[in-house]
């Protein structure tokens, strides 16, 4: 059956939203840091549907650019100002909305120190702070070597624009390289809906062209759907190499605008996007949520730290596999969180852990594919519902007559789940 764009309006925040006790919840105080996927879906869930919780946002920037959306910009396809939100709307909702930065948290009092000094108490902690770039983890690669070779991958250290300008100003004939972390990472589709996008852009602009994508894995998220897409779309134009093929970049030279892979090949670039080597936020690891590996262990039942209690961790910055660090899982985790801390502040044990992902990927004009997934908290683990998720089917399974409609839907539901993810979390 094939979803209308009115119907998946209608059902995505319905999927994501865990049950509900019908007792009265109980009241408290909820600080959520970060206004993020993780921290704008927690203010608006709590808000609408536990009234007795007094609900404080705390956001430095007073506007939100998602990074879902930022590659349609790099095309072209999208401006930076459909991809960007203001928090007014969740204050006339009732959210206390702050914009300041945190400077620490104070675990033991339960106390979040601000940029003024000011202390903000809280009964339960939502942390949604999302990711920081480990700097230097490729030699050479620093902040200042970001300014030549853009990441494009953290909006609020650098907006995708910065990447564009050097697209656009690229002569036809020019390589556009590319590159890609090993796990874990922010989105793991979203470099290669990039490289996509940007074929998308060369296509129509600049059709002499190169994209050479070097990654430090064998494999990623939606692979052979991506790579039929750059076959029929942009026959000639990618070169990706994988781990085993001297795909992993160990150093950069910016003033030389090239890069060395493992084995000592230098490989020069027009343009160079490195995305390095990531994890979460400095305030996690200040406050002591985070372990050796940079990310933070959650207890998967309700999303709380495992190392700092009445500490909720939401989004990118958790240690949450299988479940991928994407938009749609931050509001997932988001909701379940809110809806145990209700439960624990009412006495009552919390509610069943279910958690929904969809990763949609636009690879050209009207051209989407999509995985999605469904997983279950126990009190030990994590784990992928068996049979309840599914991943758009590859081309040679789709009649010639039939594909193009399809990969039209795909995309069409694409901008469905968009609009809809971020009017429950901004409307």
């Amino acid at each position: 059956m094939q979803l209308s764009r009115r119907a998946l309006l209608a059902a995505t925040p319905l999927l994501a939203a865990p049950r509900l006790a019908s007792a009265q919840a109980g009241t408290g105080r909820i600080v959520i840091i970060g206004g993020g996927f993780g921290g704008a879906s927690a203010a608006r869930f709590a808000r609408d549907n536990f009234p007795g919780l007094d609900v404080t946002l705390i956001e430095r920037s007073r506007r939100f650019t998602t990074c879902p959306y930022g590659n349609l910009v790099l095309a072209g396809r999208r401006d930076l100002a459909s991809i960007t939100f203001g928090y007014e709307r969740l204050a006339a909702r009732g959210v206390r909305v702050v914009h300041q930065s945190v400077t620490a948290v104070d675990a033991a009092r339960k106390r979040v120190r601000l940029a003024d000094n000011a202390e903000v108490p809280y009964d339960r902690l939502i942390m949604s702070p999302g990711i920081d770039l480990r700097w230097g983890a490729i030699e050479g690669y620093d902040e200042a070597a970001s300014a030549r070779m853009p990441h494009g991958w953290v909006p609020a250290l650098q907006p995708i624009t910065v990447l564009r300008q050097q697209l656009e100003a690229m002569p036809d004939g020019g390589v556009f390289l590319m590159t890609i972390p090993d796990n874990p990472f922010r989105c793991p589709p979203g470099p290669y809906e990039r490289i996509s996008m940007v074929a998308d852009y060369l296509k129509r602009a600049k059709p002499r062209s190169k994209i050479i994508a070097l990654d430090a894995k064998n494999g990623f998220s939606k692979q052979p759907l991506f790579q039929d897409a750059w076959e029929e779309l942009y026959p000639g134009m990618v070169e990706w190499r994988g781990a085993s093929n001297d795909g992993r970049v160990m150093r950069v030279n910016p003033g030389g605008m090239e890069v060395e892979t493992e084995f000592g090949e230098k490989v020069k670039g027009a343009v160079i996007n490195v995305i390095p080597p990531q994890m979460a936020a400095g305030i996690a690891r200040e406050a002591g949520l985070a372990n050796a590996s940079g990310w933070c262990p959650v207890k998967p039942v309700t999303f709380e730290s495992a190392q700092v209690p009445d500490i909720h961790v939401l989004g990118d910055a958790t240690i949450a596999a299988p479940m991928p660090k994407s938009g749609f899982a931050a509001s997932s985790h988001a909701k379940q969180a809110v809806a145990c801390i209700a439960a624990s502040l009412a006495g009552r044990p919390p509610p069943p852990a279910s958690y929904f992902n969809t990763c949609y990927s636009h690879v050209g004009a009207d051209y989407g594919i999509s995985i999605v997934g469904v997983f279950r908290g126990t009190p030990e683990r994590l784990v992928e519902v068996e049979g309840s998720g599914g991943i758009s089917p590859r081309n040679a399974t789709l009649a010639p007559a039939r594909r193009a409609e399809h990969r039209r839907l795909e995309a069409l539901y694409a901008d469905g789940w968009y609009e809809s993810i971020t009017d429950e979390m901004f409307g």
